[in-house]
Protein backbone atom coordinates (compact mmCIF):
# COMPACT_ATOMS: atom_id res chain seq x y z
CA UNK A 1 0.00 0.00 0.00
CA UNK A 2 1.50 3.39 -0.96
CA UNK A 3 2.42 5.87 1.76
CA UNK A 4 -0.18 8.54 2.50
CA UNK A 5 2.35 11.24 1.66
CA UNK A 6 5.27 11.49 -0.73
CA UNK A 7 8.13 13.79 0.18
CA UNK A 8 9.26 14.60 -3.36
CA UNK A 9 7.99 13.95 -6.87
CA UNK A 10 10.70 14.50 -9.50
CA UNK A 11 9.78 15.24 -13.12
CA UNK A 12 12.91 14.18 -14.93
CA UNK A 13 14.82 13.05 -17.95
CA UNK A 14 16.09 9.47 -17.43
CA UNK A 15 19.11 7.89 -19.06
CA UNK A 16 22.35 6.05 -18.38
CA UNK A 17 25.64 7.96 -18.37
CA UNK A 18 28.90 6.63 -19.77
CA UNK A 19 31.56 8.44 -17.73
CA UNK A 20 35.09 8.42 -19.17
CA UNK A 21 38.11 9.81 -17.31
CA UNK A 22 40.56 11.34 -19.76
CA UNK A 23 43.61 13.61 -19.65
CA UNK A 24 43.02 15.36 -22.95
CA UNK A 25 40.51 15.85 -25.76
CA UNK A 26 39.42 13.00 -28.02
CA UNK A 27 41.54 12.53 -31.17
CA UNK A 28 39.74 11.76 -34.42
CA UNK A 29 41.25 9.97 -37.42
CA UNK A 30 40.55 6.46 -36.09
CA UNK A 31 43.18 6.86 -33.39
CA UNK A 32 42.63 4.58 -30.40
CA UNK A 33 43.24 6.27 -27.03
CA UNK A 34 43.51 4.55 -23.68
CA UNK A 35 41.80 6.12 -20.67
CA UNK A 36 42.33 5.67 -16.94
CA UNK A 37 38.74 4.79 -16.01
CA UNK A 38 35.30 4.37 -17.55
CA UNK A 39 31.98 3.50 -15.98
CA UNK A 40 28.32 3.22 -16.97
CA UNK A 41 26.17 4.81 -14.28
CA UNK A 42 22.71 6.15 -13.58
CA UNK A 43 22.45 9.42 -15.46
CA UNK A 44 20.14 12.46 -15.57
CA UNK A 45 20.02 15.36 -13.17
CA UNK A 46 16.60 14.36 -11.85
CA UNK A 47 17.46 10.70 -11.28
CA UNK A 48 20.67 11.58 -9.41
CA UNK A 49 18.79 14.08 -7.26
CA UNK A 50 16.09 11.49 -6.56
CA UNK A 51 18.62 8.82 -5.55
CA UNK A 52 20.42 11.27 -3.27
CA UNK A 53 17.15 12.32 -1.63
CA UNK A 54 16.30 8.68 -0.87
CA UNK A 55 19.77 8.15 0.60
CA UNK A 56 18.94 10.98 3.03
CA UNK A 57 15.71 9.36 4.14
CA UNK A 58 13.17 10.96 1.81
CA UNK A 59 10.27 9.12 0.13
CA UNK A 60 10.69 9.92 -3.58
CA UNK A 61 8.96 9.06 -6.85
CA UNK A 62 10.12 9.96 -10.35
CA UNK A 63 8.26 10.51 -13.61
CA UNK A 64 10.15 10.15 -16.90
CA UNK A 65 10.05 8.46 -20.29
CA UNK A 66 12.41 5.84 -21.68
CA UNK A 67 12.49 3.70 -24.80
CA UNK A 68 11.67 0.00 -25.03
CA UNK A 69 15.34 -0.97 -25.05
CA UNK A 70 18.19 -2.19 -22.84
CA UNK A 71 19.31 1.33 -21.96
CA UNK A 72 15.84 2.18 -20.66
CA UNK A 73 15.64 -1.05 -18.67
CA UNK A 74 19.09 -0.37 -17.19
CA UNK A 75 18.33 3.21 -16.17
CA UNK A 76 15.00 2.22 -14.61
CA UNK A 77 16.57 -0.71 -12.76
CA UNK A 78 19.41 1.44 -11.41
CA UNK A 79 16.92 4.06 -10.25
CA UNK A 80 14.73 1.49 -8.51
CA UNK A 81 17.84 0.00 -6.91
CA UNK A 82 18.33 3.29 -5.08
CA UNK A 83 14.83 3.01 -3.62
CA UNK A 84 13.07 5.51 -5.89
CA UNK A 85 9.45 4.76 -6.82
CA UNK A 86 9.57 4.18 -10.60
CA UNK A 87 5.83 3.67 -11.14
CA UNK A 88 5.77 6.99 -13.01
CA UNK A 89 8.41 5.91 -15.56
CA UNK A 90 6.73 5.40 -18.95
CA UNK A 91 8.02 3.39 -21.93
CA UNK A 92 7.81 5.00 -25.37
CA UNK A 93 8.37 2.16 -27.89
CA UNK A 94 8.73 4.56 -30.83
CA UNK A 95 11.88 6.28 -29.49
CA UNK A 96 15.21 5.16 -28.08
CA UNK A 97 16.30 5.89 -24.52
CA UNK A 98 18.52 8.95 -24.25
CA UNK A 99 22.14 8.71 -23.25
CA UNK A 100 24.99 11.02 -22.21
CA UNK A 101 28.72 10.53 -22.75
CA UNK A 102 30.66 12.40 -20.05
CA UNK A 103 34.35 13.14 -20.62
CA UNK A 104 35.77 14.15 -17.25
CA UNK A 105 39.22 15.64 -16.63
CA UNK A 106 41.40 15.59 -13.48
CA UNK A 107 40.80 19.34 -12.96
CA UNK A 108 37.06 18.68 -12.59
CA UNK A 109 35.99 20.10 -15.95
CA UNK A 110 33.71 17.98 -18.15
CA UNK A 111 32.36 17.74 -21.67
CA UNK A 112 28.87 16.28 -22.08
CA UNK A 113 27.55 14.79 -25.32
CA UNK A 114 23.85 13.99 -25.03
CA UNK A 115 21.49 12.05 -27.27
CA UNK A 116 18.03 13.25 -26.26
CA UNK A 117 15.97 10.28 -27.38
CA UNK A 118 13.07 9.76 -24.99
CA UNK A 119 14.31 12.43 -22.55
CA UNK A 120 12.14 15.06 -24.25
CA UNK A 121 8.99 12.93 -24.44
CA UNK A 122 7.48 13.47 -20.96
CA UNK A 123 4.29 15.56 -21.00
CA UNK A 124 2.39 17.23 -18.17
CA UNK A 125 -0.54 14.92 -18.85
CA UNK A 126 1.76 11.93 -18.24
CA UNK A 127 2.24 12.88 -14.58
CA UNK A 128 0.04 10.51 -12.52
CA UNK A 129 -2.46 12.33 -10.34
CA UNK A 130 -2.00 9.78 -7.53
CA UNK A 131 1.66 10.81 -7.28
CA UNK A 132 1.13 14.53 -7.78
CA UNK A 133 -1.60 14.77 -5.16
CA UNK A 134 0.53 13.00 -2.53
CA UNK A 135 3.73 15.02 -3.05
CA UNK A 136 4.82 17.64 -0.53
CA UNK A 137 7.32 18.96 -3.06
CA UNK A 138 7.68 18.78 -6.87
CA UNK A 139 11.15 19.13 -8.42
CA UNK A 140 11.83 19.56 -12.14
CA UNK A 141 15.27 18.84 -13.61
CA UNK A 142 17.03 19.66 -16.90
CA UNK A 143 14.23 21.90 -18.10
CA UNK A 144 15.83 22.55 -21.49
CA UNK A 145 16.16 18.85 -22.28
CA UNK A 146 12.53 18.18 -21.32
CA UNK A 147 10.93 19.99 -24.23
CA UNK A 148 7.69 18.04 -24.05
CA UNK A 149 7.13 19.19 -20.47
CA UNK A 150 7.08 22.92 -21.29
CA UNK A 151 3.43 23.14 -22.30
CA UNK A 152 1.20 23.18 -19.23
CA UNK A 153 4.03 23.28 -16.69
CA UNK A 154 3.17 26.72 -15.23
CA UNK A 155 -0.36 25.47 -14.55
CA UNK A 156 0.92 22.27 -12.91
CA UNK A 157 3.27 24.23 -10.65
CA UNK A 158 0.52 26.69 -9.75
CA UNK A 159 -1.71 23.76 -8.80
CA UNK A 160 0.97 22.39 -6.48
CA UNK A 161 1.45 25.76 -4.77
CA UNK A 162 -2.30 26.30 -4.33
CA UNK A 163 -2.60 22.89 -2.68
CA UNK A 164 0.11 23.84 -0.16
CA UNK A 165 3.10 22.14 -1.77
CA UNK A 166 6.47 23.61 -2.69
CA UNK A 167 8.28 23.51 -6.01
CA UNK A 168 11.80 23.73 -7.42
CA UNK A 169 13.57 23.82 -10.76
CA UNK A 170 17.14 23.02 -11.76
CA UNK A 171 17.20 24.53 -15.27
CA UNK A 172 20.37 22.87 -16.51
CA UNK A 173 22.15 24.12 -19.63
CA UNK A 174 20.25 25.04 -22.78
CA UNK A 175 21.93 23.35 -25.77
CA UNK A 176 19.95 25.61 -28.11
CA UNK A 177 21.23 28.73 -26.30
CA UNK A 178 17.74 30.28 -26.37
CA UNK A 179 17.03 30.24 -22.62
CA UNK A 180 13.35 30.74 -23.32
CA UNK A 181 10.19 29.78 -21.42
CA UNK A 182 11.46 30.11 -17.84
CA UNK A 183 9.88 33.51 -17.16
CA UNK A 184 6.39 32.02 -16.96
CA UNK A 185 7.59 29.50 -14.35
CA UNK A 186 9.30 31.90 -11.93
CA UNK A 187 6.15 33.08 -10.07
CA UNK A 188 5.24 29.44 -9.37
CA UNK A 189 8.64 28.29 -8.08
CA UNK A 190 9.56 28.18 -4.41
CA UNK A 191 13.24 27.52 -5.23
CA UNK A 192 15.36 27.98 -8.34
CA UNK A 193 18.61 25.95 -8.29
CA UNK A 194 20.95 27.17 -11.06
CA UNK A 195 24.72 27.21 -11.23
CA UNK A 196 26.46 30.53 -11.81
CA UNK A 197 26.61 30.32 -15.61
CA UNK A 198 22.97 29.23 -15.90
CA UNK A 199 21.87 32.02 -13.60
CA UNK A 200 23.66 34.63 -15.70
CA UNK A 201 22.17 33.27 -18.93
CA UNK A 202 18.63 33.25 -17.49
CA UNK A 203 18.99 36.84 -16.29
CA UNK A 204 20.41 37.93 -19.65
CA UNK A 205 17.43 36.39 -21.45
CA UNK A 206 15.14 38.49 -19.24
CA UNK A 207 17.05 41.72 -19.81
CA UNK A 208 19.97 41.89 -17.35
CA UNK A 209 23.51 41.35 -18.61
CA UNK A 210 25.99 40.96 -15.76
CA UNK A 211 29.20 39.15 -14.90
CA UNK A 212 28.06 38.81 -11.28
CA UNK A 213 25.96 35.66 -10.70
CA UNK A 214 24.68 37.00 -7.38
CA UNK A 215 23.37 40.14 -9.09
CA UNK A 216 21.75 37.88 -11.70
CA UNK A 217 20.20 35.79 -8.91
CA UNK A 218 18.72 38.88 -7.21
CA UNK A 219 17.24 39.92 -10.54
CA UNK A 220 15.55 36.52 -10.92
CA UNK A 221 14.47 36.39 -7.28
CA UNK A 222 12.45 39.58 -7.82
CA UNK A 223 10.21 37.46 -10.05
CA UNK A 224 9.28 34.97 -7.36
CA UNK A 225 11.62 32.18 -6.25
CA UNK A 226 14.36 32.09 -3.69
CA UNK A 227 17.64 31.21 -5.42
CA UNK A 228 19.97 28.48 -4.15
CA UNK A 229 22.94 29.47 -6.31
CA UNK A 230 25.61 26.82 -6.92
CA UNK A 231 29.11 28.29 -7.11
CA UNK A 232 31.23 25.17 -7.66
CA UNK A 233 34.35 24.97 -5.51
CA UNK A 234 33.42 28.32 -3.94
CA UNK A 235 30.32 26.80 -2.33
CA UNK A 236 26.82 28.22 -2.68
CA UNK A 237 24.64 31.22 -1.87
CA UNK A 238 21.04 31.76 -0.82
CA UNK A 239 19.73 34.82 -2.63
CA UNK A 240 16.43 36.66 -2.35
CA UNK A 241 15.55 40.28 -3.12
CA UNK A 242 16.62 41.32 0.38
CA UNK A 243 19.00 38.62 1.59
CA UNK A 244 22.34 37.11 0.68
CA UNK A 245 23.88 34.24 2.64
CA UNK A 246 27.02 32.48 1.44
CA UNK A 247 28.26 29.00 2.35
CA UNK A 248 31.92 28.31 1.63
CA UNK A 249 33.03 25.27 -0.35
CA UNK A 250 34.90 22.36 1.22
CA UNK A 251 38.32 21.22 0.09
CA UNK A 252 38.34 17.67 -1.26
CA UNK A 253 40.06 15.50 -3.84
CA UNK A 254 38.16 15.59 -7.12
CA UNK A 255 37.57 12.34 -8.98
CA UNK A 256 34.59 13.35 -11.11
CA UNK A 257 32.26 16.34 -10.82
CA UNK A 258 29.32 14.55 -12.48
CA UNK A 259 26.23 15.00 -10.32
CA UNK A 260 27.79 17.44 -7.85
CA UNK A 261 25.06 20.00 -8.47
CA UNK A 262 22.34 17.35 -8.39
CA UNK A 263 23.55 16.09 -5.02
CA UNK A 264 23.62 19.71 -3.81
CA UNK A 265 19.98 19.97 -4.91
CA UNK A 266 19.09 16.88 -2.88
CA UNK A 267 20.88 18.05 0.25
CA UNK A 268 19.31 21.50 0.08
CA UNK A 269 15.80 20.17 -0.57
CA UNK A 270 16.04 17.45 2.09
CA UNK A 271 17.06 20.09 4.62
CA UNK A 272 14.26 22.55 3.84
CA UNK A 273 11.69 19.74 3.75
CA UNK A 274 12.94 18.72 7.20
CA UNK A 275 12.18 22.24 8.44
CA UNK A 276 15.50 24.06 8.10
CA UNK A 277 15.60 27.63 6.84
CA UNK A 278 16.86 27.83 3.26
CA UNK A 279 19.94 29.82 4.26
CA UNK A 280 20.91 27.07 6.73
CA UNK A 281 20.10 24.33 4.21
CA UNK A 282 23.04 25.45 2.07
CA UNK A 283 25.46 23.63 4.38
CA UNK A 284 23.86 20.24 3.74
CA UNK A 285 23.74 20.94 0.02
CA UNK A 286 27.43 21.79 -0.10
CA UNK A 287 28.31 18.71 1.97
CA UNK A 288 26.37 16.44 -0.41
CA UNK A 289 27.91 18.04 -3.47
CA UNK A 290 31.39 17.70 -1.98
CA UNK A 291 30.92 13.98 -1.35
CA UNK A 292 29.70 13.46 -4.91
CA UNK A 293 32.96 14.56 -6.54
CA UNK A 294 34.97 11.91 -4.67
CA UNK A 295 33.68 9.05 -6.88
CA UNK A 296 32.83 8.43 -10.52
CA UNK A 297 29.26 9.07 -11.58
CA UNK A 298 26.54 11.10 -9.94
CA UNK A 299 25.51 8.32 -7.54
CA UNK A 300 29.00 7.00 -6.79
CA UNK A 301 29.06 8.56 -3.31
CA UNK A 302 25.70 9.52 -1.82
CA UNK A 303 25.42 11.22 1.53
CA UNK A 304 23.38 9.26 4.12
CA UNK A 305 21.78 10.34 7.43
CA UNK A 306 24.66 8.72 9.37
CA UNK A 307 27.25 10.75 7.49
CA UNK A 308 25.12 13.87 7.77
CA UNK A 309 25.55 13.80 11.54
CA UNK A 310 29.25 12.93 11.58
CA UNK A 311 32.59 14.64 11.09
CA UNK A 312 32.79 17.77 9.03
CA UNK A 313 29.01 17.92 8.66
CA UNK A 314 28.95 19.67 12.03
CA UNK A 315 29.11 22.73 9.79
CA UNK A 316 25.40 22.16 9.19
CA UNK A 317 24.72 23.20 12.77
CA UNK A 318 26.83 26.38 12.70
CA UNK A 319 26.07 29.84 11.46
CA UNK A 320 26.61 30.41 7.72
CA UNK A 321 30.05 31.75 6.85
CA UNK A 322 28.90 35.10 5.50
CA UNK A 323 25.61 36.93 5.66
CA UNK A 324 24.42 40.09 4.04
CA UNK A 325 20.94 41.49 4.54
CA UNK A 326 19.44 44.28 2.50
CA UNK A 327 16.11 45.81 3.49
Amino acid sequence: MPAAHLDVLVLAELNPDVVVACDGPPVFGQVEQLVARARMTLGSSGAITAASLVAQGMDVALCATVGADEAGELATRLLAGHGVDTSGVLVRPQVATGMTIVLTRPDGDRALMTFLGAMSELRVQDVPEHLLSRARHVHISSFYLQRGLHSGLPELLAKVRVSGGTTSLDPGWDPAADWIAVESLLPHLTYLLPNAAECQQLARRLGLSTDDPVEAARFLAARGPGIALKLGAEGAAWVTEHELVRESGRVTEIVDTTGAGDNFNAGFLAAVLAGQRPDRALARGVACGTDAVSAMGGTGHLRTPTRLHAGHDKACATEPREQEHQR
